[in-house]
């Protein structure tokens, strides 16, 4: 259970870490990304590549940050003169070229050269040979000061809140109370998972298996990233890439130059989405083309929706959602339902269907998401 706890956890942290760079994209600029699987695929192999060549793996995943953050770059010179729907067709047209060309091409595996459809097997994964006691306890003061920061942080999230509608105490804010309430749930339900894992964390970092490092990894890397990106939003340019989002003709007759700045949105997601590529390619040990379907792309769009697009607590929180119902459905629905396993699978997909639909009619804008925030159907 505690092995299966820490996978959890690595595969939530990276597929938050991957739509956090979505959230930057669509959420807070308004680029409609169908093909954000790209940034991913260009991560991932790029880390795996250069690890076969003796990079170090910490340079390795920066590199694949890099490249794609270039592909960015050239998609961005193609395509955002485009519009809305223009844009989303394109885009997921160059995430699926991306994955065709690995697929077709043979790529230079160490001193030989492999057909991509072959998959790349056995390259280098980091803190997977036990390390002394003294790096073990040092770990486990890492995760601990990493826990600590989380918990500290809801706290202030939610008091946040709460300090809000005691001002508005005096012309009582309905919306104010909701988000303290929302604010409040949301808090007990992170902190309750952050306790689960810390606890599981400590346990496997002590008695060390190799898939404890790479969730400390993982966490300590989504935690910077997280926190970068929630100084940048609230910075000048975070408010740049809002006004473009509602309305980019404004930022234009201010003087800004709409174009540069939805190519560093798009760019930044894209070099996010690698790391989180990074991540992946770690946690499966062998990665094949059929890896990164555009499925993970849309996946990534429930995490962000269901969360709340313009929020990045609202994005962790629908990742955590997605794997959650993921693991409970998988355990739970096959002691309920007389189904095979594909039909079962179709089952769960019509499930969280289902479930969305709810949400945009009951709330459109995710759970911790605004109204004003939206992006879509204006």
């Amino acid at each position: 259970m505690i092995e299966y706890l820490i996978f959890l956890a690595i595969s939530t942290a990276t597929f938050a870490l991957f739509s956090l760079g979505l959230n930057l994209q669509w959420g807070f600029t308004g680029l409609i990304n169908f093909g954000h699987i790209a940034f991913m695929t260009l991560g991932a192999y790029t880390t795996v590549l250069l690890s076969f060549k003796g990079v170090p793996l910490f340079i390795s995943a920066i590199v694949g940050a890099v490249v794609a953050a270039l592909l960015g770059l050239v998609i961005g010179f193609a395509t955002l003169r485009l519009r809305e729907d223009y844009l989303a067709i394109v885009t997921i047209g160059t995430g699926e070229l991306i994955r065709l060309v690995v697929n077709n091409q043979q790529l230079p595996v160490g001193n030989a050269w492999v057909d991509g459809a072959f998959g790349v097997q056995s390259y280098p994964i980091p803190l997977s040979t036990p390390p002394s006691l003294f790096f073990r306890l040092l770990m486990i003061g890492l995760l601990t000061l990493l826990f600590a920061v989380t918990v500290f942080s809801l706290w202030r999230w939610i008091s946040s809140a709460r300090k809000s509608r005691i001002t508005d105490a005096a012309v009582y804010k309905t919306g104010s109370q909701q988000e303290f309430v929302s604010r409040l749930s949301v808090g007990i339900i992170l902190g309750l998972l952050a306790t689960a894992i810390y606890i599981s964390g400590v346990i496997t970092l002590y008695n060390y298996i190799p898939k404890a490092g790479l969730m400390l990894v993982s966490l300590l890397v989504l935690g910077f990233v997280f926190w970068r990106l929630e100084y940048l939003v609230r910075s000048p340019w975070g408010r740049v890439l809002k006004a473009i989002r509602e309305d980019e003709e404004i930022p234009k007759a201010m003087g800004k130059n709409v174009f540069w700045y939805k190519l560093q949105s798009l760019m930044l997601g894209g070099a996010i989405a690698g790391v989180a590529g990074a991540l992946f390619a770690w946690q499966l040990s062998a990665i094949y083309p059929d890896n990164f379907q555009p499925q993970l792309t849309f996946d990534s769009w429930i995490m962000v929706i269901l969360g709340g697009s313009g929020n990045n607590i609202g994005t962790i929180l629908g990742a955590v959602i997605y794997f959650a119902y993921d693991a409970v459905t998988r355990e739970v629905l096959p002691r309920i339902i007389p189904l095979d396993e594909a039909r079962l699978g179709a089952f769960r997909i019509m499930v969280i269907g289902l479930i969305l639909m709810v949400l945009m009619i009951w709330r459109p804008q995710g759970i911790l998401g605004k109204k004003e925030e939206l992006t879509l159907g204006k």
